[in-house]
C-alpha cells in the first residue's frame, strides 16, 4: 500500500524542481511565460514557490518548454499530480481554518514527526474538552473563530496517529504543560489520563522537560514543529507557531538548526517511562 503524500510539501518540491529547470534552460520567467502565452509571470512565480495547487496541464506544458526527458517527466508528473491532489481526510472538512488545514498536510504525509511545546499540550494529543477551552480562548482575539468547527477539525487531525501507516510521533512537553492554570479540574484530569493512554501506541512517545532543565542551554522561544518525509527528496520542514500565524522553514541549515536544538531537549528531557510515571501520578493514578 503506497504511503500518502503531503500535498503542501509536494507543491514546494514541484516548485524548487520546475525552478531548477528553468534556470538550466537559463530562461527567465517573463520569456516562459511568453512561450506558454500566460498573461503575466505571477502564475509562475507562486508555481515556483509552492504557494498554488499546479494544474497539471500547466506543470505538463512547462515541461515541454524545458525540453524535460523520460523518466525525468514522468517522475515530475508523479509529483505534480500530488501536488495539486485535494483528495485525504482533510478534503470532508470544508469548515477547517487555512491553519490548520496547513498542518492537517503536512501530518497526513509526515513519516515523522517531532513536536516542542512549552504550555499547552499539541494539537494531535488534545482531548475535544481540552481544545475546546483553549479554541474558546483564543476567539477572544478573533471572534469570527468558530469554536465547534475547531474542535471538530481538531479531532480528524488527530486520525493520523491511529491510520494503518502512522507516522512516529513524538512530543516534547515543558513541565507547565501538566500544570491545570485555569482550567477545570475535570478537563484537565481527563487531558493528562489521555496523555498516558496515547503512549500506549508504539509510534507514538511522549517526553517532559523538567522545570529548570534546558537542552544544553538552548531555550526554544516559540512551539514548534518537525517534519519528515518517506520521500527523501521532499523538503524536511519545520513550523514555527505564533499568535496570529505560522513560519514554515525548509531550508536545510534552518531544519538541521531545529533539528540540533530537538536532540539538546531530548537529552534533557525524562525518559517516556518516567514521563508516563509523573503524568500518572499528576492525576492520583500511579
Amino acid at each position: 500500500m503506497p504511503l500518502p503524500t503531503s500535498p503542501v510539501i509536494r507543491r514546494a518540491r514541484l516548485g524548487a524542481e520546475l525552478r531548477q529547470l528553468r534556470r538550466r534552460e537559463a530562461l527567465t520567467l517573463e520569456q516562459v511565460c511568453d512561450r506558454l502565452g500566460w498573461a503575466s509571470t505571477s502564475k509562475l512565480s507562486r508555481i515556483e514557490l509552492g504557494q498554488s495547487r499546479p494544474d497539471l496541464a500547466d506543470v505538463l506544458d512547462l515541461l515541454d518548454v524545458y525540453k524535460v526527458p523520460t523518466p525525468a517527466r514522468d517522475a515530475l508528473i508523479v509529483i505534480a499530480r500530488d501536488a495539486a491532489t485535494s483528495r485525504g481526510w482533510w478534503k470532508t472538512l470544508g469548515e477547517m481554518s487555512e491553519r490548520q488545514r496547513t498542518y492537517a498536510e503536512l501530518e497526513a504525509g509526515a513519516a515523522d514527526i517531532v513536536e516542542y511545546q512549552p504550555a499547552v499540550v499539541p494539537g494531535l494529543l488534545q482531548t475535544p474538552a481540552y481544545a475546546r477551552v483553549l479554541v474558546a480562548a483564543g476567539a477572544q482575539l478573533t471572534p469570527e473563530v468558530d469554536v465547534e468547527a475547531e474542535v471538530r477539525a481538531r479531532a480528524l487531525r488527530q486520525e493520523v496517529l491511529r491510520r494503518a501507516y502512522p507516522p512516529r510521533y513524538t512530543a516534547v512537553l515543558a513541565e507547565a504543560v501538566c500544570d491545570p492554570g485555569d482550567l477545570p479540574v475535570a478537563v484537565w484530569r481527563e487531558q493528562l489520563r489521555h496523555l498516558v493512554a496515547v503512549t500506549g501506541l508504539s509510534h507514538v512517545t511522549v517526553r517532559l522537560l523538567p522545570r529548570g532543565a534546558a537542552g544544553g542551554g538552548l531555550h526554544p522561544l516559540t512551539p514548534y514543529s518537525c517534519y519528515a518525509f518517506p520521500d527523501p527528496a521532499d523538503p524536511r520542514t519545520v513550523m514555527l507557531e505564533a499568535l496570529t500565524t505560522d513560519v514554515r522553514l525548509a531550508t536545510v541549515l534552518d531544519v538541521d538548526r531545529y533539528e540540533r536544538m530537538t536532540e539538546a531537549l531530548m537529552a534533557s528531557a525524562l525518559s517516556p517511562e518516567e514521563t508516563v510515571t509523573v503524568l500518572a501520578r499528576r492525576v492520583g493514578e500511579e
